[in-house]
């Protein structure tokens, strides 16, 4: 027997130099939240060398105007994008967020490098949001809408702590319930042409926090993943424990990480 035979080596893959590859975060925040959902998420983005970009956008972040259309939040991104000079972004939503990814995709692709979907909505040609949850709180968010005198969805509690941030302790949930804000209801009822994003060969992630309730896991017809991720034909997928809102603030660092990954080439 040859003693001497080379040994396998420990990795398949060839040496990395571990190095970390610079880009450019532009971070999209979701329904009932502002852009301070990010901090923790952009502050490690940062230290890892990175350029990251969190967005503030129409009836959103101590707004007052609730009256705006789904259009006006896209246009806002790209415009941001744009007056930036910012190019090969990283275009990150979370959950409604997904939706302005999609338009804001059309408006400016020769600028992005990837989109990337965290638990976000990814609609189909023709489609409003609220036609992807389910019949039950369609009636509910009717109602909430209806009598909220400003065209508005605020969610009650029991909801919030339940499904959005059911990794939380009672206080956490507490604390974060006290900060969200009453959701300008119209751009969440309008059905959105999404034509031209169909036909972008931008390459695209998806992120699934594996614990987040906000949709039902497991019924057909619903889910982030793989009911709305497989609507991105080829992507990337990625996945972390986490809930909807929580786990952001809790381990940014998992998230950011998480992120990194997905927007990497």
């Amino acid at each position: 027997m040859n003693s001497h035979r080379q040994q396998p080596s420990a990795s398949p893959f060839p040496a990395s130099p571990g190095k970390i590859q610079p880009l450019t975060f532009v971070l999209i925040h979701g329904s009932w939240t502002d852009a301070s959902f990010w901090d923790g998420i952009a502050a490690e983005l940062r230290a890892m060398g990175h350029n990251v970009h969190v967005l503030k956008y129409p009836g959103h972040d101590g707004d007052p105007n609730t009256n705006v259309q789904h259009a006006m939040l896209s246009r806002s991104v790209a415009d941001y994008i744009v007056s930036h000079g910012l190019r090969d972004v990283v275009l990150v939503g979370h959950s409604f967020g997904g939706t302005i990814v999609q338009k804001t995709a059309e408006l400016v692709p020769d600028r992005l490098k990837r989109m990337v979907f965290m638990d976000a909505f990814v609609l189909k040609d023709g489609e409003s949001l609220i036609e992807e949850v389910p019949p039950q709180a369609q009636a509910l968010f009717d109602q909430l809408r209806a009598s909220s005198g400003n065209n508005t969805i605020m969610l009650p509690f029991p909801l919030f702590r339940e499904t959005f941030a059911n990794l939380a302790t009672l206080e956490q949930a507490r604390w974060l319930y006290d900060r969200i804000q009453p959701e300008p209801a119209g751009p969440l009822y309008e059905k959105l042409d999404l034509k031209a994003f169909y036909k972008l060969t931008t390459p695209r992630s998806y992120l699934y926090l594996t614990e987040d309730n906000v949709l039902p896991q497991g019924q057909p017809g619903y889910g982030w993943h793989p009911h709305m991720s497989s609507r991105l034909g080829l992507f990337r997928l990625l996945k972390s424990p986490g809930d909807h809102m929580s786990t952001a603030r809790t381990h940014p660092r998992w998230i950011a990480w998480r992120l990194y990954e997905a927007g990497r080439d």
